[in-house]
């Protein structure tokens, strides 16, 4: 008997495909029909039932379809490279956000013109529409058959797979790869991609082993869908915020601090602007703000657990005979702070708020920018509590949270409950607590969320909040995590009212996660036209030829005295290309003085977008500028 997600069940008397059972509901879901979803296990189409099963037929309109396309295109590729380059071998070709990458060994470096040849080759084996099979083998027959094509990397691979598992070999035409599936039936059902560049990769990730040649790409179910991604991608290569940074001289990085940021004064503007606000709307929520030291003796981060998770990715010096490690995280040393003194039941809830510069040591081919770097500083917190302060606590951070997105412009906030991984610390039963703990508390504020198995923390639970940009794009950022391991691990404990220790729960919390990620994640989604509260100039003032200079410079004084950030250009330039040097860097307000101003004692207003919004008193200039900056707004 198949049960289909609807309940309606249907009997065969034989084992019966996925293909089959979708025929049997109507030919356009047959023809349609990607994958299949058999008790919750994702097969290919021509994957058989023998027993009573739940199924669901997969298509291109789910999620699961459009990974099975994005995974049979990669496959594709592999297909193409081979059949146009036989020397080349092949490795591994997984699916990334929004497409798949293939890692080839090649012995010269793909130029462009190959990428071009591949991608047409791509289109001519998706038109002749070949079937794709699969074969299971043994761990013997797949080595010798792979040795005998000259596939030295699948024998690596194949080398190191579990001796229990099940191998198998996907095949469309002449091309065949080692692969667990599922994919779409046949090649035809590949019909909108994009080869989108390639780069050096080394085998499995390690330096010291052979470069490779990465070549990415993009699937889709449509060509109006790859075309929107597309265009969102040359969009993004517009915002890109190194690009930005350079046009607004915000900050530089060079090769002798890697993946350490170089402030110039409008990107130091920015950035204090982030950590002003951020200090104001947690000292209203009770966050006492803290400073702990970068550098602690590692035997503190062996009993908080960090140094056997995370050693390789830390920083570390010996001096004095000792050996201290720069702090990649600011958790235990908030604990050290919570215990100067006895605690009591009454103390709590107590809140601790730091931005913590912490240092990681992250791969050179992983840092881009401010996304990725190796010092970073956290606008972290940590609230100590009783069990039952937990829901409330918890409940108002993620009020504040939304609170802050909004006024940053992202309205728009997917949660998902990252549940106990593998390697863990802590019981059953506690982690159970605190899962369900978490899950009350998003239930409260009436925030649907997404479950993910396997994806906490080691010593606890998390809430993670993405952001959606202007162009679709998600952004990790804000965590919610509660833990009991680390507190227990180092010692920490209240008096409770009948004069007993107890361990107290200890919220992790982060609303930006990284300064310097979040900034440039608002250049891009900004493209740079911060709004006015954050530019990193708000107003510049020019004059038209020399004689109203020091007009010019008492109207600047006058801005600067109610705390505008302001700067005053009086080079002997045109008008003109004073004005479209400033709307280049994206300044909001664009202040022309001439005669008439002076004469009127008042400034002519522009805005970066070319509005026109004529001539003021200064003060009636600074009441406008002051409500922008109140409404958070940006100016259109």
């Amino acid at each position: 008997m198949i049960t289909l997600p609807d309940g309606t069940q249907k009997k065969f008397d034989a084992p019966v495909t996925v293909a089959e059972v979708a025929a049997s509901i109507g030919s356009g879901l047959a023809k349609a029909a990607i994958a299949g979803k058999v008790n919750d296990q994702l097969v290919d189409t021509f994957y058989s039932i023998d027993a009573d099963a739940h199924v669901r037929i997969i298509t291109d309109r789910d999620p699961e379809g459009i990974e099975v396309i994005r995974h049979s295109t990669a496959h594709l590729l592999a297909h193409a490279v081979k059949s146009l380059f036989p020397s080349a071998q092949v490795t591994i070709g997984p699916v990334i956000e929004n497409g798949f990458y293939y890692d080839f060994a090649f012995d010269r470096a793909f130029t462009t013109e190959d990428l071009e040849s591949i991608e047409a080759k791509m289109r001519e084996l998706a038109e002749k529409n070949y079937q794709v099979s699969r074969k299971v083998v043994s761990r013997d027959d797949a080595i010798t058959f792979f040795k005998h094509i000259g596939e030295d990397y699948k024998v690596q691979i194949i080398q190191d797979i579990p001796a229990d598992e099940t191998l198998t070999i996907y095949q469309q035409d002449d091309f065949a790869d080692l692969c667990r599936g599922p994919h779409v039936p046949s090649t035809g059902m590949l019909k909108a991609f994009k080869l989108t560049k390639v780069s050096g990769a080394y085998w499995r990730g390690n330096s010291q082993n052979a470069m490779l040649q990465r070549i990415y790409g993009t699937a889709w179910k449509d060509k109006k869908s790859l075309d929107e991604y597309l265009k969102n991608l040359e969009e993004a290569e517009k915002r890109d915020h190194r690009k930005l940074a350079k046009a607004m001289d915000l900050f530089h990085m060079q090769e002798e601090a890697p993946g350490m940021i170089f402030w110039h004064p409008n990107g130091w503007a920015i950035y204090r602007a982030i950590k002003d606000y951020i200090s104001t709307k947690i000292a209203e929520q009770g966050y006492g703000e803290i400073v702990t030291p970068q550098i602690v003796d590692v035997s503190l981060w062996e009993k908080s657990g960090h140094w056997a998770m995370f050693h390789e990715e830390m920083f570390s010096i010996k001096t004095d005979d000792h050996q201290y490690a720069i702090k990649p995280m600011n958790c235990p040393c908030h604990v050290q702070v919570f215990k100067q003194g006895l605690k009591s039941y009454r103390d709590l809830p107590l809140r601790l708020a730091e931005f913590g510069c912490v240092h990681r040591n992250e791969m050179t081919g992983a840092m881009h920018g401010l996304m990725r770097v190796r010092q970073l500083t956290q606008d972290d917190a940590h609230i100590f509590c009783t069990d039952s302060q937990v829901q409330e606590e918890s409940v108002n951070f993620i009020k504040l949270l939304l609170e802050v997105y909004k006024d940053f412009g992202f309205n728009d906030v997917i949660v998902k409950l990252a549940t106990r991984p593998e390697k863990r610390m802590g019981s059953d039963e506690l982690w159970d607590n605190t899962e369900h703990a978490l899950a009350e508390a998003l239930k409260a504020v009436g925030l649907p969320f997404e479950v993910h198995p396997g994806e906490g923390s080691f010593y606890g639970p998390k809430i993670e909040f993405h952001l959606k940009d202007c162009l679709g794009r998600m952004w990790q950022c804000g965590t919610l995590q509660l833990d009991y391991n680390m507190p227990a691990r180092l010692d920490a404990y209240y008096i409770t009212e009948d004069g007993s220790k107890k361990v107290p729960a200890m919220l992790h919390r982060a609303i930006l996660g990284s300064l310097e990620r979040f900034m440039g994640i608002l250049l891009e989604h900004y493209a740079g036209k911060l709004p006015v509260w954050l530019a990193p100039t708000q107003a510049v003032i020019m004059n038209i030829t020399d004689k109203q200079a020091e007009y010019a410079e008492k109207m600047a004084l006058e801005l600067k005295k109610h705390g505008v950030r302001v700067k005053s250009d009086l080079r002997n330039e045109k008008i003109g290309f004073k004005i479209r040097e400033h709307t280049i860097e994206h300044v909001p307000y664009l202040l022309v003085i001439g005669d008439r101003e002076v004469e009127s004692q008042t400034i002519s207003v522009r805005t970066q977008d070319g509005a026109d919004l004529g001539v003021m008193p200064i003060n009636q200039f600074i009441e406008l500028l002051n409500t922008a900056v109140a409404q958070r707004g940006r100016i259109e």
